[in-house]
Formats: C-alpha cells, structure tokens, sequence
C-alpha cells in the first residue's frame, strides 16, 4: 500500500515543482538514478510502466525508496487501465500517472486515496477528469497541445486547476520558467533529465547536479 497520504503526495508535488519520469529494465540502474534525483532535492519520482516485468523492477524501488530514501514519494507512470493501476497500487505506488484519462482508473485510485494524474489534451478533458475526483491532471504532450500559452488559457477560465505538464519540458532555465509562468503546479521531466551517455557511463552525480539546478530554476521563477 501507499506510504505517503493523498494530500501529502500532491502538496510534495507542488513544493517541489518537478517529478523525474524515468524506467529502467535494469533495477539496479533505476535504484542508482532513484538515489541520484534523491540526492539533488527531489521528493516525487515516476517509473513508468514501460517494460516487461516493470512491476517486477518497481516493487524492488518500492523497498528501495522505503530504506535509502525514506521521504522520496515513489509514483507509477503509463497507466492506461484500471487492472495495471490496482496491481502497482498493490506493490506500494503513492500515485498512478497516464498518458490518458480513464474513469475506472480513477475509481481504482479514489477508493484507496491515491493521486490519479490523467493525461488530458483538452480543457473538456481537464473538465471530465476534475469531474472524476483528479485532483492534479497531466497536460500531454504538453508540447503538442499547446505549451506554456495551453496552460495559461487553460487557467483563464478554470484556475482553480492544478496542471502537470510532461513533454518538451527541459531542464534549462529559460523552458522551465515558461512553464512555471504559465501557471503549473509542476513538471514531469523524462529523457532530458537523464541523457543515455550519462546512464552508460554511470555518471550518477551528473543527474544529481542537473536536478538541483533544475529545482533552483523552478524555484527562482516562482
């Protein structure tokens, strides 16, 4: 089960303004960048669904996380159906991240309490997930639907909406201020956070600096 309560998890997100996306079929890779982005300030982390045996790789992170990082919320990504969302539920995800909305995903996570961010595209699906009880939905992919100016409008007439933005989100100092111009709660940040010369090379430490300035730039521009 959960570790972290639902009010915990979202206010974490929001203090924190950024959530890495990260997977690995190699769970010693993803305990490595797991500790990493721990280690450079992050609070929330997504794995995502993304492989064979990824439950298998995320419920080692699970204990992982409860021992070497013990205040890191560890969430689940790529979630498309209510039967994938209760198993990683079961293996201890504080919140179910998807590329989609599904309302029966929603109930699977709002009878355990557990944070369901939706990827929505439009206000009227921004509208019918809020509907559904998410509290924090996922603009995606951000960068198609409109960027930093969709976020914005978005919030003209809704703005009591908390938004997550993931793709063409980059960890330089003039994209995220866009983003957080604009008006997000936070950013969900993959491929650019961890480039794959760094991953084969082992540079842990280079993952840990690129989170904390990326967390300094979101905090500046607030």
């Amino acid at each position: 089960m959960a570790r972290f309560n639902k009010l915990h998890v979202i206010s974490t997100m929001a203090a924190t303004g950024m959530v890495p996306v990260f997977y690995h079929k190699d769970a010693d890779v993803a305990k490595k960048v797991l500790k990493a982005c721990y280690d450079g300030g992050v609070r929330a982390f997504e794995f995502t669904n993304r492989g064979d045996f990824a439950q298998e790789v995320f419920a080692d992170l699970v204990k992982y996380a409860a021992k070497e990082c013990p205040d890191m919320i560890l969430g689940i990504g790529s979630i498309v159906d209510p039967g994938t969302a209760a198993l990683y539920l079961q293996l201890g995800a504080n919140f179910v991240v998807g590329p989609l909305f599904n309302p029966e995903v929603a109930k699977i996570c709002n009878r355990r309490l557990v944070p369901y961010s939706p990827g929505c595209g439009s206000v009227s699906e921004i509208g019918f997930a809020q509907e559904a009880g998410c509290d924090l939905c996922k603009v995606f992919p951000a960068g198609n639907v409109g960027g930093p100016s969709f976020v914005k409008n978005v919030l003209g007439p809704l703005p009591w909406s908390l938004l997550m933005v993931t793709g063409a989100v980059e960890p330089t100092q003039e994209n995220l201020t866009a983003w957080v111009k604009a008006g997000v709660t936070c950013v969900g940040m993959g491929s650019n956070l961890f480039p794959k010369d760094e991953l084969a090379a082992s540079n842990w430490s280079a993952i840990t600096e690129r989170c904390r300035q990326s967390l300094a730039f979101i905090q500046q521009a607030r």
